[in-house]
């Protein structure tokens, strides 16, 4: 049972919560309440869930010896001998053979989707994450294919490729921002722990903050107005949810450069009140613009 255990925590359920953005697709194309496009995106959920619990047994599994260096990561089950290499080594094998086949039952589309977004990862965790930028871009990439495999299982009727660009700009905010307040935290010790860090220095990581930052912002507005399904009746209606988006960017970034948090981007929404309201109004706001306001207006 503690194997078990070891086993469930390794596939970092909590991290399961960025897989969410695979519904983005579905929600902003006004198919939310398609019953049948929401269970082909629930399940494809679940199968990439199970791919991307994949790639950290096998993160683990490659750094098992560096993260015993970590004062965090050494608490983990497979540094902390808890879970047994041989249990996560099969475990890595028998989760991404079930998921392709069970996608390719869904879609090809979405199987080859998968396929590539778990060699990307298997990649980072061998080799990318390991070369300066690319290792931030990888990340970047992997929301970018979650967005893309939540778009092909259902019969899209109104997405924009702006979608794209506003979540592969946000994930590379979030992986620089991780970057940078692992590096502070680290401090001495961060090239021991990850050897990308030698590469990097605060003054390049805010440099990077702030074109990205600037970048996402723009990139959303153009999204609120190019959109075809958050155009009502000829009007610019998104545009109302653009300050909850600066709020949201100005926030995390009082959170990272005033609070010194943000190390782990899942962690700092789980706590922090004020984000989690931004959200809330946000995501409130484009639901009112896509579901409700088509019904009375004209």
């Amino acid at each position: 049972m503690s194997s078990l255990k070891g086993l469930f925590l390794t596939m970092r359920p909590r991290q399961w919560t960025k897989n969410v953005i695979i519904y983005a697709g579905l929600v902003f194309d006004g198919q939310l309440f398609n019953v049948e496009a929401l269970l082909r995106v629930t399940l494809s959920f679940a199968l990439l869930c199970l791919s991307a619990s994949t790639v950290y047994i096998i993160n683990d599994l490659v750094d098992i010896e560096r993260d015993k260096l970590h004062p965090k990561k050494k608490r983990r089950p497979l540094p902390s001998g808890t879970l047994s290499p041989r249990l996560a080594i099969a475990a890595a094998i028998i989760f991404p053979l079930f998921s392709l086949i069970v996608a390719w039952l869904i879609s090809p589309l979405y199987a080859l989707i998968l396929l590539i977004y778990i060699v990307i990862n298997i990649l980072y965790s061998f080799r990318l994450k390991h070369i300066v930028i690319i290792d931030v871009l990888t990340i970047t990439a992997g929301y970018v294919l979650r967005v893309a495999g939540g778009a092909v299982v259902i019969t899209g009727v109104k997405f924009s490729p702006w979608l794209y660009a506003v979540i592969a700009l946000l994930a590379l905010f979030l992986a620089i921002t991780k970057r940078r307040q692992e590096l502070l935290a680290l401090g001495e010790i961060s090239g021991s722990t990850r050897p990308i860090f030698k590469e990097y220095n605060l003054a390049l990581l805010d440099e990077m903050l702030r074109m990205v930052s600037t970048s996402t912002l723009v990139a959303y507005i153009l999204y609120t107005i190019e959109s075809p399904s958050v155009l009502l009746a000829n009007t610019n209606l998104a545009l109302i949810t653009v300050p909850f988006v600066l709020y949201g960017l100005f926030r995390y970034m009082y959170l990272i450069y005033v609070r010194g948090e943000g190390s782990a981007p899942d962690e700092v929404l789980l706590k922090d009140r004020p984000l989690q309201l931004a959200i809330v109004l946000w995501g409130l706001s484009f639901v009112v613009i896509l579901y409700v306001l088509p019904t009375v207006l004209p």
